[in-house]
């Protein structure tokens, strides 16, 4: 899949297989992710003692090789388009002969930069140039923003794909991963590449065809889930591993959730804010037990503690709009570093279930952890890691230390003219806001652009009613649905004359904020609201019945509030003829939405096409987008006026059963081996050795080796036997049935192994107390369960194996459908007319 040739552990299945601060690319592998970063006093001081210009001495570093290209410049500009995509197959040709990437970096670099000048109308500068070769060095760049970190990533995503062995490019997420992929993807496509995305919602079989593109867009969790998926099984044929039977919603929750409210803080518990931790107090503790009528509230068998915990900390530390919201009867996460709504995510060990019950709405079931991996373990397993982010000096110790990854800071194109204002504390935050709202008219009335930064929901709704107050015009951005939907295109304009914007933390990060406006954007949606309503299907299908009232269809009306969206009569005229000729070549409403965007993005990219109807869109888009900049140039000027945009804010041996149930070892003497257990035991495993008495025993064995090569020899033939039995009745089935019963007893069993790790993780800390090293221990005991795990797994296997006895069972036919019924074996369904058999065994 995606690692290609690179050959990325367990990865062969592939199932399914911005001012923004930092990025990770994964080249070859293909990787990028953005990831906040912390400040650490000992990179600050390592990033000083390394000199003071480390800046200057990189562009000093790679002047030469940025001469080479620039010296290329001229030559690239002579070519067709035509002539300029024949260089991608002369360097690919060149990469297979065994020339070095280094040595074909100049000239794969100067087609980018021209590729770029014809698609995107942007040139890279020079210290763009010498990011993309950190990058290309597997080290980390530390660019700041603005610096067009976006750009940089295609030169050496460019030059690493002619190896034929892929890039990953990773984002946070899906909207930015599209992003790129629509935008400076187009460069790479227009040089004859292939350009994959990677989307939440895709099926393994879309993920599989875009993994396998020169080039991969795709966000870190997706990237990291699909791995998991890969590592577990196929999804379609061994469904039982991806997903099990979880435990039933408790109502315990509802019961833990009443008796915290009715707690009092520092009377019946203390709650650590720092931590995300709260401690019962001895009057909490008594209080409980007397409520519950438990004697322990830590009871194994009862397990009260962990449902009052956790409903004293969906009570304290998990507040609505700030740590989650409600959307129908649902619990929804939102992201704290981004504001965003966390999509399928679900708080761990019943806290979800505790904030449900805490708000009254029905208790989902509880998920069951089936696999696990961090980022760091994830990323060090590719052969070629690179990465860019704004603060990354700061944290070189760690980079060095965990990903071994050196940094190195790249010069800004032009010195550095951003005021960065000093901090202002306020004693309480009435005067805070109150602040906030008058150095917001201050700047408002002169026309300057201001961004508005929260951390939550809940404070950009309250400086939202503020700013009502005082008849402020404002967009608000954060994770609330009515938002949500139209994030980057809020965000796109919020450069403008006079907007004012509120954006919960880093809520539509990725999205360029042009001064004067986002003329490219602003064609786009215009484009879009003719489009969309006429090719796009209703969501409930073609036809709807005359009884029910219609589904209200999708608007995709731009708002007249972000920008004037009244276009010249000619302009409109040619984008109404371009829609109509792709109503006609692709019918009336016949798209889905996701096949429509798909195909306006393209209509909106640059470059030859030989399909008409993408043609004429393009015209139409390219003249909208001519009209915009007449408009947004001008009002740039006006803007920077004004001060430009304004910023607020591893196995032992196996069990014996032979040592444990007969107390026999290879020191014990004959008179002492106790054969009765030994052989009842055995029977119980196996019913096809009801012949084996002790006598028999006795007589084949005189000393521990022999008894154990005797058990061994019957053992085996009893296996023959059994699979003699069950193949007359069903040809292939005893390999079907070995099959469904390992894979069975893994999910289960690895599924508890992985709760029994996460209590050793919380309970291991308390080992420091008797001197012992919490790590050392975490391993120890780890690596113990694991071998209990395994030989459980084999035990379970062996026995169910023996025990398994198919039942044959008679289809049902109905009366009224002529047709041969259908069977359904292990999920899938087949027209065979012969007896379902069904799997019946035990599990020791």
């Amino acid at each position: 899949m995606a690692a290609k040739s690179f050959g990325l552990p367990s990865m062969n299945n592939c199932s399914s297989i911005s001012p923004s601060s930092s990025k990770f690319f994964l080249f070859q592998s293909n990787y990028y992710s953005k990831v906040d970063m912390v400040a650490s006093l000992g990179g600050l001081l390592g990033g000083i003692f390394k000199g003071t210009d480390t800046g200057e001495a990189t562009r000093q570093k790679y002047a030469a090789t940025v001469s080479l290209i620039n010296g290329l410049e001229a030559e690239m500009s002579q070519l067709l388009d035509s002539e300029l995509r024949e260089r991608t197959s002369i360097l690919k040709e060149r990469a297979q002969q065994g020339d070095s990437l280094d040595s074909l970096l100049p000239e794969a670099f100067a087609v980018v930069r021209e590729a770029s000048k014809r698609v995107l109308g942007l040139r890279p500068f020079d210290v763009q140039l010498i990011g993309g070769m950190v990058l290309h060095k597997g080290e980390i760049a530390e660019m700041r923003t603005g610096e067009g970190k976006t750009l940089v990533a295609i030169l050496p995503a460019y030059l690493n794909a002619l190896s034929g062995k892929g890039v990953h490019v990773v984002t946070v997420n899906d909207y930015l991963a599209r992003r790129d992929c629509e935008w400076v993807g187009q460069v790479p496509r227009f040089l004859g590449l292939q350009v994959g995305l990677i989307q939440q919602n895709m099926s393994s079989e879309q993920r599989r065809e875009n993994y396998l593109s020169d080039i991969t867009y795709v966000t870190n969790s997706e990237l990291g889930f699909d791995y998991l998926r890969d590592n577990l099984a196929t999804e379609t044929r061994t469904p039982l591993i991806i997903s099990g039977p979880a435990d039933k919603p408790s109502d315990r929750y509802y019961k833990a959730a009443k008796i915290a409210a009715a707690f009092e803080r520092d009377l019946h518990y203390t709650v650590d804010e720092k931590q995300k931790n709260v401690l019962l107090t001895e009057q909490g503790y008594e209080d409980a037990e007397e409520i519950l009528n438990v004697k322990d509230l830590y009871d194994p068998r009862e397990q009260w503690a962990s449902f009052l915990l956790n409903g004293i900390k969906a009570k304290e530390l998990f507040l609505k709009d700030v740590n989650y919201i409600i959307r129908g009867k649902e619990v929804f996460i939102v992201d704290e570093f981004t504001g965003r709504v966390m999509q399928g995510r679900r708080w761990s060990d019943g806290l979800h279930q505790a904030v449900e019950a805490k708000e009254g709405l029905p208790i989902q079931n509880e998920t069951v952890t089936l696999a696990s991996i961090s980022y760091q373990n994830f990323f060090l397993q590719f052969p070629k890691l690179c990465g860019m982010t704004g603060t990354a000096a700061t944290e070189s110790t760690e980079f060095e230390s965990i990903y071994k990854l050196k940094v190195t800071i790249v010069p800004t194109n032009k010195p550095m003219i951003r005021k960065e204002e000093s901090d202002v504390v306020f004693k309480a935050t009435t005067g805070k806001w109150r602040a906030v709202v008058v150095e917001i008219s201050r700047m408002n009335k002169t026309g300057r652009p201001v961004l508005v930064g929260t951390t939550s929901v809940e404070q950009s709704d309250l400086l939202s009613e503020q700013l009502r107050e005082a008849e402020i015009p404002h967009e608000v951005l954060n994770a609330k649905p009515e938002n949500v939907e139209r994030e980057a295109e809020i965000v796109g304009q919020s450069g403008r004359l006079g907007a004012v914007t509120i954006a919960t933390n880093m809520a539509g990060r990725g999205t360029d904020i042009i001064l004067g406006g986002n003329a490219e954007f602003m064609a786009r949606l215009k484009l879009r609201e003719i489009l969309m309503p006429r090719v796009v299907k209703p969501t409930e299908g073609a036809f709807v019945s005359v009884k029910k009232k219609s589904p209200p269809r999708k608007n995709w009306k731009v708002n007249e509030n972000l920008f004037p969206t009244k276009l010249s009569k000619g302009n409109t005229e040619l984008a109404e003829e371009a829609v109509e000729l792709a109503v006609k070549t692709w019918g009336q409403r016949a798209l889905t939405e996701l096949e429509a965007e798909e195909r306006l993005s393209y209509s909106c990219e640059k470059g030859p096409t030989q399909d008409k109807v993408i043609a004429k869109l393009r015209e139409a888009f390219t003249s909208i987008v001519a009209e915009y900049k007449l408009f947004t140039e001008e009002e740039k000027k006006q803007v920077v006026l004004a001060g430009g945009l304004h910023v607020v804010g591893t196995e032992r041996h196996e069990s014996r059963r032979i040592d444990n149930q007969a107390n026999i070892g290879p020191d014990t003497p004959k008179e002492s081996w106790d054969l009765e257990k030994l052989v009842a035991k055995v029977q119980q495993y196996c019913y096809l050795l009801n012949d084996m008495t002790p006598e028999l025993v006795a007589s084949k064995a005189s000393s521990y080796e022999e008894l154990r090569d005797y058990l061994h020899y019957r053992g085996r033939e009893a296996y023959l036997q059994k699979r003699d039995i069950i193949e007359e009745q069903q040809p292939g089935l005893m390999k079907e049935a070995e099959r469904f019963l390992v894979l069975s007893n893994i999910d289960r069993l690895w599924k508890e192994h992985l709760q029994a790790i996460k209590f050793v993780q919380q309970a291991v800390g308390l080992r420091g107390y008797a001197q012992r090293d919490p790590l050392i221990e975490y391993k120890l005991e780890g690596y113990n369960l694991f071998l209990e795990m395994m030989a459980q797994i084999r035990r379970n296997v062996i026995y169910s194996i023996y025990q398994f006895k198919p039942v044959m069972v008679k289809e049902k036919k109905e009366e009224h459908d002529g047709k041969s019924s259908k069977r359904v074996s292990n999920g899938r369904a087949s027209d065979s007319k012969s007896n379902p058999v069904v799997i019946a065994g035990e599990s020791s």
